[in-house]
């Protein structure tokens, strides 16, 4: 509520700036004349459009030119606002906030129907409460997710929201299981707001922002290297750069001079650095040397013949600069068909053109700030509600919106910048995630996210090694892991002091620093020992320190309870312990008669005894009926003996 009404504030503080310079002449830098006030029939001859861009921009220098082709196109196609021309009229912002307020307040004087821009989101900002008062839709490229938000009621984002771009950055990073980020960014509305949601969405992947490093919008080339110094000295090696295309290469011109292009280092820009590599007929040399190694994000439009057409037709359009042209163009060729389509349809459903006064804008007597000039358009909320019903195939891909005012199905391709060029390593799309296949095809599939569907392939990292860094690295800056070893009295074996480098030894200590060895990287550490010396230390106490972070870990015959593993993690237990039984060992003189040992003489004479017994018994009764218990008596003895010992067997 406080940054509404300080906006509300800057607002009225220029209005009455901005009205004196109005009466004494100053109309702006505009490339077409405004009309006469609008009639109030419904099918009006001419209808104004504002833009507010910065002319001398990579954004600007796309939009531009492909506005002007789209308004020619809709004027001169019969078929579409029959009988009604699309006036458009510019205003150069010339990258200030300021300037960019005062151009919109002079646009409101013309009786536009809708305002396209600015590219600015501090800008969009500001003049979404100009749009609001006076009901005029603003049809803007700004990419603040935050411009989402109801408070801006006639505010329509026509290109893709940044929200959906720092997830795709999130999913990228998850994909080669980095952990920890740094952002580097411009400290404005659009940096912000940005980031802010970047770190959203790295939580949801178990992933985290470690450091926001933000400049101001005008920095120096010094404050970016002292930045850029800073950062280096930290841990993490995975940097994320969301900047402006108009400057965003002197951050990496720095990072060159600082060795931090080099094998180890990831970097990883949005959208801004395929806009300003699409908009150059060639890039330097000496600019692709600084940017080797780069992983990218850029708006993925889908090829199409209408595409390739105008593509084809881009050098014979006005105020062209270079033959090539980013996805911007496309956007904002786009939003002028989407403009004329929907006031096409609003036309025939008997929508009228009328502007009336704000009471709250009339001016007090003896007040020179002629409020009463800046009027409401009457039907803005109606038209609004058409424009974000649109549904048609445009240049960019499919245009719809969804609930929230964003573009529907926002994708991005993930660039790898290299050699004279890039090459596209994959897509990505709120629908499917990473993938190497072009969205359109996935649309016609199920949605699928699990991460075993989640493809890009080979990239090539800076220092020219296709070996993926790790991500991280010691921080120059930083202190060793502090290791805690109890300090005992008894079983010394374990770990006791020592007068050695590391002053510990043990059975433990070595454990450890065979599976320190065994990593692919150095781990600095040291050894504290724990304990005064004269009795066993707590081993309570020694957890809850290194749970208290006090130190960093613990070495030594920790036993592992349930208590303690509910707020520490333990290794695998690499020896057991417990109650065991310990007997004296006698030395026996081995005989071929060591199985009758078990039993005495008197145990062997009773078996002898029941065994005769038992075959007695068996032969007596047998030897009447069972033939094989007759015979001579070996065989009658012989069976018995045989009898009897199968029995035996079966007992035992």
């Amino acid at each position: 509520m406080e940054a509404y009404l300080q906006r509300k504030r800057v607002f009225l503080l220029l209005v009455s700036w901005i009205w004196p310079l109005a009466v004494l002449g100053g109309t702006g830098n505009n490339t077409t004349n405004a009309t006469a006030p609008l009639s109030s029939f419904s099918r009006p001859k001419v209808v104004n459009v504002g833009a507010l861009f910065t002319s001398n921009s990579v954004i600007g220098r796309s939009a531009e030119p492909a506005l002007v082709a789209a308004i020619n196109d809709v004027n001169s196609d019969s078929s579409i606002l029959r009988g009604t021309k699309l006036n458009l009229i510019f205003q150069d912002t010339n990258c200030s906030g300021f300037v960019g307020t005062v151009d919109a307040l002079q646009l409101m004087e013309k009786e536009v129907i809708a305002a396209i821009g600015p590219q600015s989101s501090g800008i969009a900002h500001v003049i979404s409460h100009v749009m609001n008062e006076l009901q005029v839709p603003l049809l803007s490229f700004a990419t603040d997710p935050t411009l989402s938000s109801l408070q801006y009621s006639y505010f329509l984002r026509t290109v893709p929201n940044d929200h959906f771009q720092m997830y795709a950055i999130a999913d990228v990073v998850n994909y080669f299981g980095w952990k920890e980020v740094i952002a580097i960014f411009v400290d404005d509305d659009n940096g912000r707001n940005g980031i802010s949601v970047l770190g959203d969405a790295l939580a949801k992947k178990r992933a985290k922002l470690t450091y926001k490093a933000a400049f101001s919008p005008g920095a120096s080339s010094s404050e970016i290297a002292d930045l850029l110094v800073s950062v280096n000295l930290m841990e993490a090696r995975v940097f994320v750069v969301h900047v402006n295309p108009d400057t965003g290469l002197s951050i990496f011109s720095k990072a060159k001079n600082l060795g931090m292009m080099v094998g180890g280092y990831v970097w990883i820009t949005t959208d801004w650095l395929p806009s300003f590599l699409d908009s150059s007929d060639s890039v330097n040399p000496e600019t692709m040397d600084l940017i080797q190694g780069v992983v990218a994000l850029r708006h993925h439009t889908a090829d199409s013949d209408q595409k390739k057409k105008f593509a084809s037709r881009w050098k014979n359009f006005k105020n062209v600069e270079t033959s090539s042209f980013n996805s911007y163009a496309l956007y904002a060729y786009d939003t002028i068909w989407l403009l004329a389509r929907a006031l096409d349809l609003y036309f025939k459903d008997g929508g009228k053109v009328t502007f009336s006064d704000d009471p709250r804008l009339r001016d007090t007597n003896g007040s020179s700030l002629h409020l009463s000039s800046m009027q409401v358009f009457d039907q803005g909320q109606k038209l609004f509600q058409t424009l974000i019903g649109m549904n048609f195939t445009g240049l960019s891909g499919q245009i719809q919106f969804d609930s929230e005012k964003n573009l529907g199905h926002p994708a991005y391709d993930v660039l790898n910048i290299g050699g004279t060029g890039s090459r596209t390593v994959g897509y990505w799309s709120n629908y499917s995630g990473l993938s190497v296949v072009t969205p359109e095809i996935l649309y016609s599939k199920p949605p699928n996210t699990s991460i075993s569907t989640q493809h890009l392939y080979n990239v090539i990292w800076p220092g020219e090694t296709v070996t993926q860094p790790r991500g991280w690295v010691f921080p120059h800056n930083g202190k060793p892991l502090q290791i805690a070893v109890p300090y005992r009295v008894t079983f010394k074996e374990f770990v006791h002091k020592d007068k050695g480098p590391s002053g510990v030894k043990g059975y433990c200590i070595d454990v450890f620093e065979a599976a320190i060895d065994l990593l692919p990287y150095a781990v600095p550490h040291v050894y504290i020992l724990y304990g005064d010396g004269k009795r066993n230390p707590s081993f309570k106490n020694l957890v809850n320190d290194v749970v208290t972070n006090k130190y960093d870990a613990a070495v030594g015959d920790v036993t592992i309870t349930t208590n303690r593993t509910r707020i520490v993690d333990f290794t695998q237990p690499y020896m057991e312990s417990g109650l065991v039984v310990v007997a004296p060992i006698k030395e026996l003189k081995s005989s071929p008669w060591a199985f009758l040992q078990p039993f005495t003489l008197q145990m062997w004479c009773v078996t002898g005894v029941f065994f005769l017994f038992v075959g007695t018994v068996v032969w007596i009764l047998e030897h009447r009926h069972n033939p094989e218990f007759r015979g001579s008596p070996r065989h009658q003895l012989v069976t018995v003996f045989w009898l009897v010992t199968q029995s035996n067997n079966l007992l035992l």
